[in-house]
This record gives structure tokens, sequence and C-alpha cells, in this order.
């Protein structure tokens, strides 16, 4: 077992390197959120100055806080995998001691590791410019969060299983797959407002019932049992689905001798 939590650490580790001096890669990381936050946040003050609009300012902060933890911890899985396949360096991988399992709880782990620095910083950001305190959720921050973080995840393995079947072509799914679950997942509206059909699709989302139970808290102080009892079923059924698809996908790559032109 330990050197089996060795191996995931190793690549870990490696893939932090390339932080150190990679201003572009810091960019990510930090610029984009920051950036979408100073942009919304300004928005939504003005549009809680005009007069018979009500204030939103605390929906839509802590919306595009939370929504940021889905989106990067897709991402997070997704863009680690893709400096592999850039680099021409997925062979090399799975022909070390590294399993695949190891593999996807190393970009896990990565994602971890990147959301903790992006939160940090765009709670920090809210409260200095917005007066938003992230912390006010209290205690029910943590399921709200970690509905979303299991998400980010289920598409984010989904996604690399998709670039390594599909190659090049499906590499675009990295930077856009978890925006096609925005209009479902009622990020700065309730899912009432969303015709018929697609509520019935909300209702198999996770993050529309974490959007839901943040606006829970934040008109009535409640704790969103359903919601996040709903958010943590789904979540355990993709998951697993997730892995299981990745799993299947990556003995196809190798039984076909796929693995070394992956990308192309």
């Amino acid at each position: 077992m330990k050197y089996k939590i060795k191996r995931i650490l190793a690549y870990t580790i490696r893939n932090l390197y390339l932080y150190k001096r990679s201003l572009p890669r810091l960019m990510e990381v930090f610029y984009w959120p920051v950036l979408d936050l100073v942009v919304w946040g300004f928005v939504s003050v003005y549009l809680s100055r005009q007069e018979g609009l009500p204030d939103f300012v605390t929906f839509f902060i802590g919306a595009l806080i939370l929504w940021d933890i889905l989106f990067r911890s897709q991402q997070g899985i997704s863009v680690s995998f893709l400096e592999d396949v850039w680099s021409r360096n997925l062979l090399n991988i799975f022909v070390s001691p590294l399993s695949p399992s190891e593999y996807v709880a190393s970009l896990l782990l990565i994602s971890i590791i990147k959301l903790i620095l992006t939160s940090t910083v765009m709670a920090a950001l809210a409260w200095v410019f917005y007066s938003f305190n992230i912390l006010t959720f209290g205690f029910t921050l943590i399921p709200l969060i970690l509905n979303l973080i299991i998400m980010g995840w289920a598409v984010g393995i989904v996604t690399t299983a998709l670039i390594m079947r599909f190659g090049q072509e499906a590499e675009v799914l990295a930077w856009g797959i978890a925006l096609l679950f925005q209009p479902v997942s009622a990020v700065f509206y309730p899912v009432a407002v969303l015709p018929r059909s697609l509520q019935t699709v909300a209702l198999f989302i996770p993050s529309a019932h974490v959007f839901e139970g943040m606006r829970l808290v934040i008109t009535t102080g409640a704790f969103p049992a359903e919601e996040l009892i709903w958010a943590g079923f789904l979540n355990i059924a993709y998951i697993v689905v997730s892995i299981l698809f990745f799993s299947w996908n990556f003995s196809v790559v190798k039984n076909k001798g796929l693995l070394a032109k992956v990308g192309e």
C-alpha cells in the first residue's frame, strides 16, 4: 500500500513542478477564475443598485464561487491529462509501475490542490471587493462543495476517457463539457424558471440540487437535506459509472495498441 501511495504522490509532485515557472499554467489556476469573479461581481453590484431590482449579490457571488469549484474540479483532471497527451508522455506513464487506478487517483489529488488554491483566492477577493463571506453558509458549505467536486470529477474522468479513445478531435471537451451542464444546473436562477422538460432533466443533475440548496440556505437558513441527499445519491452513481467507463476505454485503447497515438 505504501508503494502505491508513493507512486500517486510522485506523479502528483511531478505535475506540480510544471507550475513552478510557467505563467500560462498559473493563469489557468488563478487569472481566469479571478477575472470571472471581478467582472460578474461588479455586474451583480451594479444591477443590485438599480431601483426595483432585488439585492441578489449574495446569490450571484455565492453561485459564481460554487460553480467555479465544479468547473475547476473537472478541468483539474482533464487539463492534467492533456499535459501528458501534448508532451507525448502517456505511453511512458503506463509502461511504468503506475497503474490506471493510481493515475486517476493522482489526477484527483492534483484537482484538489488546484481547487484549494483557486477557491481560497476567490473567497478572499469576494470578501474584499463585495463584502461577501462564503463562510456564512456554515457547516452546509461542506456538503455543497463536496457534491460539486465529485460531480466535476465524474465529468472530468469521462472527458479523459473520451479523449483517450477518440484522440485530438475530442480534446475540445476538456474546455467546454462542464458548461453543457450549466443551463440545467440552475446556477444563477431557480429550477422553476426552466421549461418543464428541462426541469425533469435538472432532477438528474447533482449540481442543480446543490444550487437549489444554496438558495434555500441564503433565503431561509434551513439545512437543504433533501437536495443534498438527491445530489449525493446521483454523484455516487455517476462517479462509479465514470470510473467503469474510463476502465473500459483504457482496456479498448490498450488492446488496440492506440495508447501511443492518443492526441494525434
